[in-house]
């Protein structure tokens, strides 16, 4: 496929600078990308010198990432760490593009090596979503193609086109969520395998519409950390760190995790155990991407998916904050369409969405006719 004459490449450059960082003259980005995606980052700088903004270019390769991860000692990181908030400091928004050749380049980690990279440079990563305004988003490549089953030059025809939904009309479509979600006390979902409830009363819910991720559509909030009761069954490939797990179950007792299962049951629960707050819920979210239908086993797509929800056990984002702390934080994917065996969203008692829709009305225009 030939990039550098698709005009969708400049659309989502003009995204990234305008809509998702909202970059002002002279301010600095920092674009951190593989050299895979060439095309975009020419077409972000190209954007950014119109804009009058100053753009820097920091590329990485995920195998020399992992060749230098599997012998880093404590220390190393730790200067790592230093060095990467003396550089975020010093920048006003980020651009990290993902371009994943090998979903499982990091299972070459050992789980000890995992848990201390995570946990040493959890505070520079912290600093550059909390402190810093930022996006995220993947490059077409073979590897993310085969995951989905399609041809390449089919998932970057597929990818250019999820992300370059209309934001405006989604942010503005999401408000009454967001306002229904900040007066919301109880919520219960029930779907084949699942009956949870938890609280959100107090917690913000955050509009997510092409600001932090591309593609996006989501709304998200966090449960209060000990209110989570019941089980819940995801029906998604459930991905991490290049390893997928399937048909993971996790049941709740007071906000804890106090049994998982999945395809690895041992693996799962070592994961779990992490740490303290690896067992407790940081982010439960609303897929509302109207052209994201399928499971592709990469989150930043899944965790969009129309007529799903995710929740996510570890750290819990800043913007709404329970408390809960950890150095994973897991997105699981719950589709409650009927294809996918159906289900019920209710908040306090009232039905909200069935079987992947909403039907009170102040919501239908989320449903994905109304946002294409």
């Amino acid at each position: 496929m030939n990039f550098l004459r698709d005009e969708r490449i400049k659309k989502l450059a003009k995204v990234l600078i305008h809509h998702s960082l909202k970059l002002r003259p002279k301010e600095k980005v920092l674009i951190i990308a593989p050299l895979a995606a060439k095309p975009l980052v020419a077409a972000i700088i190209q954007e950014a010198y119109a804009n009058k903004s100053y753009p820097y270019l920091e590329l990485y390769d995920d195998e020399l990432s992992v060749a230098i991860g599997q012998h880093a000692e404590r220390e190393q990181l730790e200067l790592r760490v230093k060095w990467d908030l003396y550089k975020y400091k010093d920048i006003d928004a980020s651009i990290t593009i993902a371009a994943e050749a090998n979903d499982a380049e990091y299972s070459a980690l050992s789980p000890e090596k995992m848990k201390l990279v995570g946990e040493v440079l959890k505070p520079a990563n912290d600093f550059l979503v909390d402190e810093r305004r930022w996006v995220l988003l993947n490059w077409p490549t073979p590897g993310l193609a085969q995951k989905a089953g399609m041809s390449t030059t089919a998932f970057a025809d597929f990818l250019l086109d999820v992300c370059n939904v209309d934001y405006v009309k989604m942010a503005e479509r999401q408000k009454r969520l967001k306002e229904l979600m900040d007066k919301t006390d109880k919520v219960r979902i029930v779907s084949p395998g699942t009956d949870l409830t938890f609280s959100i009363k107090g917690i913000p819910a955050v509009m997510c519409a092409g600001e932090c991720n591309i593609p996006d559509g989501e709304v998200y909030t966090a449960p209060v950390r000990e209110s989570v009761n019941g089980t819940i069954t995801f029906n998604t490939p459930s991905p991490y760190h290049g390893k997928v797990f399937h048909n993971i179950c996790l049941t709740f007792k007071d906000g804890k995790i106090v049994k998982a299962e999945a395809s690895d049951t041992n693996r799962l629960n070592e994961i779990l155990d992490t740490d303290e707050g690896a067992r407790y819920i940081g982010e439960f979210a609303i897929g509302l991407n109207p052209l994201i239908k399928e499971p592709i086993g990469d989150i930043l797509f899944d965790e969009k998916i129309c007529g799903s929800l995710h929740f996510t056990p570890g750290d819990a984002y800043y913007e709404a904050d329970n408390g809960n702390n950890s150095s994973i934080h897991w997105d699981m994917v719950l589709i409650q369409r009927p294809e996918y065996g159906g289900g019920e969203l209710y908040f306090d008692d009232v039905l909200i969405r069935k079987d992947g829709l909403f039907v009170i009305d102040s919501l239908k225009g989320l449903n994905p006719e109304n946002l294409t």
